[in-house]
C-alpha cells in the first residue's frame, strides 16, 4: 500500500473516531436528514447560512466509519463558504466517486481521501450520504433522503 493510501486511511478513521462538528447547534437556518437503507447510516445536517454563506455545519447521527468521516470532514470544508463554492465542492466530490474522468481531484483537499471508496461501488453511498443530505439542506427539502 502506497503511503499516500495509508495517510488517507488514517485521516478516514481519525474523523470516523473523533467526528468534528457533531452535535446539534444551538442555532440553524437549514436542516435536512439522510439515510442509508444499505448499511443503516443515518445524518441530520444542521447549516446555519448568512448572507449566502455557511456559517455553521453540524450533523448528529450513526453510520459507519466512511460515513460518519464524510460528514465530519465535509462540514469543515463547507463553512465559510458560499453556496455556490459549496454546490461545486458536491459536484467535485461526487464526480471524484462515480467518474472515470473526475476532474480536480487534487482542488478537493483532504476530501481526495475519499478516492479510495470508488474501488468498493456498495460504500460509495456511505460516502455521499451527508453531500445529498447537504445538497437537500441547502435546497431546504422536507423530505427525508435516501441513498436508495
Amino acid at each position: 500500500m502506497s503511503e499516500l493510501r495509508e495517510l488517507y486511511q488514517e485521516v478516514i478513521l481519525d474523523h470516523s473516531r473523533h467526528p468534528r462538528n457533531f452535535g446539534r447547534p444551538p442555532r440553524h437556518s437549514h436542516r435536512a436528514e439522510g439515510y442509508n437503507p444499505l448499511c443503516g447510516d443515518r445524518v441530520t445536517l444542521y447549516l446555519e447560512l448568512e448572507d449566502d454563506t455557511v456559517r455553521e455545519a453540524a450533523f448528529e447521527g450513526s453510520g459507519c466509519a466512511i460515513s460518519t468521516a464524510s460528514a465530519s470532514m465535509m462540514t469543515e470544508a463547507v463553512r465559510g463558504k458560499r453556496r455556490e463554492e459549496v454546490e461545486r465542492l458536491f459536484e467535485a466530490f461526487h464526480a471524484m466517486l462515480t467518474r472515470d474522468d473526475a476532474p480536480e481531484v487534487e482542488r478537493l483537499g483532504k476530501l481526495a481521501a475519499f478516492e479510495g471508496v470508488r474501488e468498493f461501488p456498495v460504500r460509495v453511498k456511505c460516502a455521499t450520504l451527508a453531500w445529498h443530505t447537504l445538497k437537500a439542506a441547502l435546497e431546504r427539502r422536507p423530505e427525508p433522503v435516501s441513498t436508495e
